[in-house]
């Protein structure tokens, strides 16, 4: 596809955790695995701007009724409980985010002002999160291109959900607090490739100040994502950068569906969607479905809702959408026309709710079985989106899922929910603590790149892949230190790639458990044949190469040991050897190797075998010749 052509515009929106400790107590930033905290509850309701207006957004989730709890930590204070006032912004937090500034050319501001950004999702106990604008009009170039930054923010993290059950959901204090740079992009960027290049680039500039949280979940995207004819739709909380590009294809395929909807709609000459409701109850009497068998049990109800001219527009493109908003009034999900019969609704049924609807063929209907007062909620959340369906793509703040698509989740925010914090004061910022900071830059990811290619000897792209991944520092550490630079980049490149995959957190491994790892190779107290799975041992257990070395019972063999089992394969392998002469080298190599994996260096098995073989051989006083190549 041409993405020009169809007008595509991203903006990224960066969320990276800092690393020190909490933005507004001096709790250390960590998650807690371990359950066993005291819980609360809460209900959260929106407030009004300093100009008496209500955010979109915010009116929505209230519709939703939900309780919260929240589950304390051992490091969740009285502040993340909303229990006490802020303490004073973590100064070190700032100076992160100020450096972050620098490094992208952004102007500082003069003085940093806290404000309140109403959120009532439960992600934040206080029904807000804090956050300060720190500079403007940034930039970067990734390959080649400037990509503006407008803004860079501090803000504090979010609680971290558990899980969730009919009306509540829970949270974990954990994470609440933890300082985040929000670094927000002009929508600048031009194709799905070009977004996921622009994340990894950013990503590699803040790896670089060795000041923020590496693992899962610590750095994420939001990615605001519109083209020609559509409208801006934010995409929150995108954790995997190598699916970025999926998610820009899948939302660029989504709305120009809905736009080509909308299109066919006019050809309809649809211009309005009818509001009435009609009770079908008595008409599903005998149905076998068993969500609404289940349901008037229950004493509730199947209503049923006309959309004229809607007939196969909704299967796999307005039905969704329309079941997203449904869930919204708590209802499970929603049938309709284009997907019956089905889900034990009979023909005869849907023809039935047809005929008593008055439809012809290109019209759809839907029904919901729940509690009246659910169910006729469901509908006064559909309705609008039918009428938006009309026009094309609504804006709105949408849901990453694993497989690239996303699902509604609210109206877009607006300026309605920031209004001024008053427990936290303005902090000056002093030209003096610009220009302590600016003398301590790290250096741009560009020029490491470079310098690491041409000072190790490794290739460029291996250079550019450490420092995208972060490993740049823990390479050259290691490398200085132990040599081998090649096999170090191996292990932190293609090693490290393979365990995250199997979603281990290899990143969680320290530098000086990596440092002793290499040590212990140097020494010979292992081959590098067994680094994948040392390495795979420490991330998971999180155990030191030593231990790890002795869980897997890894030992390096001695010249004499590693020789005995060369003469045994040898031995047990004379027809091969009298039958194929020197050409029975490789093989006889794979079967010492299959007995020495990971004990031996590959380079001192192989000269071991060919010595070997070759004294065998003259042993024999002949070798048979190779057969000629016919001319």
């Amino acid at each position: 596809m041409d993405y020009r052509t169809v007008g595509l515009k991203v903006g990224l929106e960066i969320h990276q955790q800092l690393a020190t400790h909490k933005l507004f107590c001096e709790d250390a930033s960590v998650l807690v695995d371990a359950p066993g905290g005291q819980r609360f509850r809460r209900r959260l309701r929106p407030t009004q701007s300093e100009l008496g207006e209500v955010d979109a957004a915010a009116i929505e989730e209230a519709k939703r009724r939900l309780t919260f709890v929240y589950e304390t930590t051992p490091n969740s204070c009285l502040v993340e409980a909303d229990e006490e006032p802020p303490h004073p912004p973590n100064p070190e937090a700032l100076d992160i985010a100020l450096e972050i500034a620098l490094l992208l050319d952004a102007k500082p501001v003069n003085e940093v002002d806290f404000m309140r950004k109403i959120v009532i999702d439960g992600s934040n106990t206080a029904g807000f999160q804090r956050s300060a604008l720190v500079a403007l009009d940034g930039q970067l170039a990734v390959n080649g291109k400037r990509i503006g930054v407008p803004t860079i923010l501090l803000e504090e993290d979010a609680a971290r959900k558990l899980g969730e059950a009919e009306s509540e959901v829970v949270y974990r204090l954990d994470r609440l607090g933890i300082p985040l740079v929000e670094i927000a992009t002009a929508p600048d960027i031009a194709t799905p490739d070009e977004a996921r290049e622009v994340a990894l680039a950013f990503g590699s500039l803040l790896r670089a100040t060795r000041k923020v949280m590496r693992g899962i979940g610590t750095i994420r995207e939001d990615l605001n994502v519109s083209i020609q004819g559509g409208a801006r739709i934010e995409i929150k909380g995108v954790q995997d950068l190598r699916m970025i590009a999926t998610f820009v294809e899948k939302e660029v395929e989504r709305q120009r569906t809905l736009l080509e909807t909308a299109e066919e709609l006019g050809k309809r000459n649809v211009r309005s969607v009818p509001s009435s409701l009609h009770d079908f109850t008595s008409a599903f009497g005998g149905t076998q479905s068993k969500v609404i068998r289940a349901t008037v049990t229950k004493g509730g109800v199947v209503l049923g809702w006309s959309l004229p001219g809607f007939a196969g527009l909704l299967k796999g493109k307005l039905g969704p959408e329309l079941a997203a908003h449904a869930r919204i009034a708590g209802v499970a999900g929603i049938f309709h026309s284009d997907e019956l019969p089905g889900y034990g609704i009979s023909r005869e049924e849907a023809e039935a709710v047809r005929a008593a609807l008055g439809l012809g063929d290109r019209d759809a209907f839907v029904l919901v079985a729940e509690a009246e007062s659910k169910a006729r909620a469901a509908f006064d959340e559909m309705s609008p989106r039918a009428i938006a369906a009309l026009s094309g793509v609504p804006p709105e703040t949408r849901e990453p899922r694993p497989d690239g698509t996303t699902v509604y989740s609210r109206p877009l925010p607006g300026k309605a929910r920031m209004y001024p914090e008053t427990d936290v004061p303005p902090i000056r910022v002093a030209a003096d603590r610009l220009r302590k900071i600016r003398e301590h830059l790290p250096e741009k990811p560009e020029v490491t790149i470079a310098r690491l290619a041409r000072e190790f000897g490794i290739h460029e792209q291996q250079s550019r892949q450490l420092v995208q991944e972060g490993s740049h520092h823990a390479f050259e550490t290691i490398a200085r230190e132990f040599g081998e630079p090649t096999l170090v980049a191996s292990v932190l490149l293609y090693s490290f790639g393979e365990l995250r995959r199997e979603g281990l957190d290899v990143d969680g491994i320290p530098l000086d458990h990596l440092r002793e790892l290499f040590s212990l190779l140097k020494a010979g107290r292992f081959a590098k044949e067994a680094l994948p799975d040392l390495v795979r041992e420490m991330a998971g257990s999180r155990t030191r190469a030593s231990e790890a070395l002795m869980t897997l019972g890894v030992k390096g063999l001695s010249r004499p040991d590693l020789q005995s089992i060369v003469d045994e394969v040898i031995r047990d392998s004379e027809d091969l050897i009298s039958t194929r002469g020197d050409a029975a080298e490789k093989a006889l190599m794979g079967r010492v190797m299959e007995r020495v994996r990971g004990r031996a260096d590959g380079k001192i098995v192989s000269d071991a075998v060919r010595t070997s073989l070759e004294a065998f051989l003259r042993t024999k006083g002949e070798r048979p010749k190779k057969k000629e190549k016919k001319k």
